[in-house]
């Protein structure tokens, strides 16, 4: 219990120091939003085929936007918070303070999931807001593919820092993994699962959580909403991401 207690603390602390940084939590607010803004300007009379119908542009689109701010929550901003922090050496002080590293940890995922789920809500509510997105009322449904996919890309981040050798280089190495995803999975327009780049983007998570997502608020669909198959490779990626993790981490600078 002292150290969930301690963890719980250290969420707090985690919290206010990023609220403290307003650059770094405007741009993790901001990028998913201007994405959305801008994208809906240039295509926002446009219609898609999806699943058994066809829906305005926004249908498709807000749900990937929500799926990539939860990627860059979990996955981008922990990945450059664990880079920079073992760099620094504050990885490395921590153990030889009174704090357990386990609750240390704990305290930078819980902050990135505080953030993530903040960032989730704020699309959700501009998408129905602003451009009267339809919801089914699949909460359920939203509930696990957003718990899922936040374990996946948490566990993937802190896999990814594990790799990256120093701060100078976090940027170049996180966003090179990520990005090309992103515009093979459909993240910023739709892809047909049948074509080439959608069967090869169906290998990684990316994919699954824009589909899954998408799945959710798909009006032309019945039932839970629910993708099983896309939930399953996004707690396959977890799982590995945790296990390298765990082979991989050191908190000591690579130096």
């Amino acid at each position: 219990m002292s150290n969930l207690a301690d963890g719980v603390r250290q969420v707090g602390w985690e919290q206010r120091m990023y609220w403290r940084n307003p650059a770094s939590a405007s741009f993790t607010f901001g990028f998913p939003l201007v994405f959305l803004v801008v994208f809906m300007a240039i295509n926002g009379n446009a219609r898609i085929h999806l699943g058994s119908g066809t829906v305005k542009f926004a249908q498709y689109y807000v749900p990937a936007i929500l799926g990539f701010g939860l990627i860059s929550a979990c996955y981008t901003n922990l990945a450059f918070t664990i880079s920079i922090r073992r760099d620094m050496g504050l990885l490395k002080r921590t153990r030889g303070t009174p704090l357990h590293p386990i609750a240390y940890l704990g305290g930078i995922v819980g902050n990135v999931l505080v953030v993530g789920a903040i960032l989730c809500s704020l699309v959700v509510a501009t998408g129905l807001i602003a451009y009267d997105v339809r919801w089914e009322g699949r909460y359920a449904a939203l509930a696990a593919v957003v718990v899922v996919g936040a374990f996946c890309f948490s566990t993937l981040g802190i896999m990814v820092s594990t790799f990256v050798p120093n701060e100078d280089a976090a940027p170049a190495i996180i966003n090179f993994v990520l990005f090309p995803l992103l515009f093979i999975s459909g993240t910023f327009g739709k892809v047909a699962d049948d074509s080439v780049i959608g069967r090869i983007a169906a290998v990684f998570p990316v994919r699954a959580l824009i589909r899954g997502m998408v799945a959710v608020f798909d009006p032309t669909i019945r039932g839970s909403g629910l993708r099983w198959g896309d939930l399953a490779m996004m707690a396959l990626w977890g799982v590995i991401g945790l296990v390298v993790s765990l082979i991989r981490f050191r908190w000591e600078p690579n130096r």
